[in-house]
């Protein structure tokens, strides 16, 4: 049996930098990774296979970054972790030791067994595997009637690239009022909504799922509580992920309340030189303060540099101090991004707030050939006048400006700072300097907070 000093299970976002980032800290220690497939994906990249990427290929991500930093890579599925032993055992019986051990096991949809008929054929999930999303593709391109039921974020985008792509009759069921509502606020929430109506989507929101009608077998339907039926013989659920945690909980490291592994700000779980990263790891909200499981690739690598940087003893003192979620997306070639809090977060942590927002275009001066408008929205504290959250909504500059009120959140900025912030213009690139949208935005909370 090999020995390593670390060996990392999963070859997801998080564990190729953790792994990267490990061994270019420390390149004289050993470091294996073990991944059930050859092929990976880009995690955010998989709706876009179904139209306009077109190929499973175009979206594939590899550990080659961690191979070309010295790591080793064995393709096989860990079905056993022997703490005590220190030693990780996989389906072909192979047996390999460890002195530190790294669980970047990811997650796993969200399987409905509330909803009858949730078992047919035709029944499909979002899971972040090669082999899967290609065979889902493949049978998407047969379909005449696909239903998604579930309108956040993957489902959402993975229903508007198959409408996009023009080979079925696509509908999108949401419970919810609006899509997006875990993320965006309900004003930005329906603008996403209504883009998504305005590209011929057939989307219902505020409907239930009652349960999936079929026949020998296979899906042909599903019928909401009001008692309408849509056909459909193929139905993809996207009603979210759930932490990838089995290999831990029998291995006797300890889990939270929310079902993910329980670790330190550091990475460190329960178990001495045991550690988890990612989708399966659960932190405590930035803002919030209470546990959390975020699972978003930006913030598993985030929390997989302080990891790799760590891992043989604390290099950076600056440790990961909190999950902050930040969201973006396109829909509809309109660009939606929001970080930190907003009027449902809020409401649900009991955060006072205020909020102003600001439009304009996002170039100067807007008689330009390809302006495109550019909202700000703030949110932040009623005491001291802290950013406590954000959205972004218009061009493409959306993305990237609402990682500026991200950092803003992070580094505890006031809106106070943000009037005096300093700025780089130009015409063809941003709004004009006498009018940023993030500024005005600030200046309309000012005003509150002097009344």
């Amino acid at each position: 049996m090999k020995t390593y000093d670390v060996i990392i299970l999963g070859k997801g976002p998080a564990g190729i930098i953790a792994g990267v980032t490990a061994k270019k800290q420390n390149p004289d220690k050993s470091i294996l990774m073990i991944g059930e497939e050859d092929k990976g994906l880009v995690p955010c990249g998989i709706p876009y296979v179904f139209h306009r990427l077109d190929d499973v290929s175009k979206n594939a991500m590899g550990p080659k970054p961690f191979l070309d930093a010295g790591g080793e890579v064995v393709v096989d599925k860990a079905v056993g972790v022997d703490l005590d032993a220190r030693k990780v055992k996989v389906t072909s019986g192979a047996e390999f030791g460890f002195e530190r051990l790294v669980f970047a096991t990811g997650s796993e949809p969200v399987v409905p067994k509330f909803i009858k008929g949730y078992d047919l054929k035709g029944v499909f999930y979002v899971k972040k595997s090669y082999q899967y999303i290609e065979h889902l593709k493949e049978k998407a391109n047969e379909a005449k009637n696909i239903v998604i039921i579930g309108g956040g974020f993957i489902g959402a985008e993975v229903a508007e690239q198959m409408h996009l792509e023009g080979k079925a009759n696509v509908s999108l069921i949401e419970l919810e009022e609006q899509c997006f509502s875990k993320a965006f606020s309900k004003e930005l929430a329906a603008i996403a909504t209504d883009k998504l109506r305005d590209t011929g989507l057939n989307v219902l929101t505020s409907t239930k799922v009652d349960h999936l009608e079929g026949k020998n077998g296979v899906v042909e339907s599903v019928v909401t509580s009001g008692g309408e039926k849509i056909p459909a013989d193929m139905v993809i659920m996207s009603i979210g992920y759930s932490p990838n945690t089995a290999l831990a909980k029998d291995a006797g490291v300890d889990l939270n309340s929310i079902g993910a592994i329980r670790i330190d700000n550091f990475g460190r779980t329960n178990k001495n030189h045991v550690y988890a990263v990612g989708d399966c790891a659960g932190t405590i909200g930035f803002l919030t303060g209470r546990e959390d499981n975020i699972m978003l690739a930006s913030t598993a690598t985030a929390e997989a540099r302080i990891l790799g940087y760590n891992m043989f003893g604390i290099k950076i003192k600056r440790c990961f101090s909190g999950t902050l979620g930040v969201f973006s997306t396109e829909v509809n070639d309109l660009s939606m991004a929001s970080a930190g809090v907003n009027e449902n977060t809020a409401s649900e942590a009991g955060v006072e707030y205020l909020t102003a927002k600001f439009s304009d275009v996002d170039r100067h001066p807007g008689t330009l050939d390809d302006t495109q408008p550019l909202t700000v929205r703030l949110f932040a504290s009623v005491s001291d006048g802290s950013v406590l959250g954000g959205e972004v909504w218009g061009g493409k500059s959306s993305g990237e400006i609402i990682n500026t009120i991200s950092m803003a959140i992070q580094k505890r900025v006031t809106v106070y700072e943000l009037v005096s912030f300093q700025i780089g213009t130009h015409p063809l690139l941003t709004t004009a300097p006498t009018k940023n949208v993030m500024i005005k935005a600030a200046e309309g909370i000012i005003a509150q907070l002097h009344k």
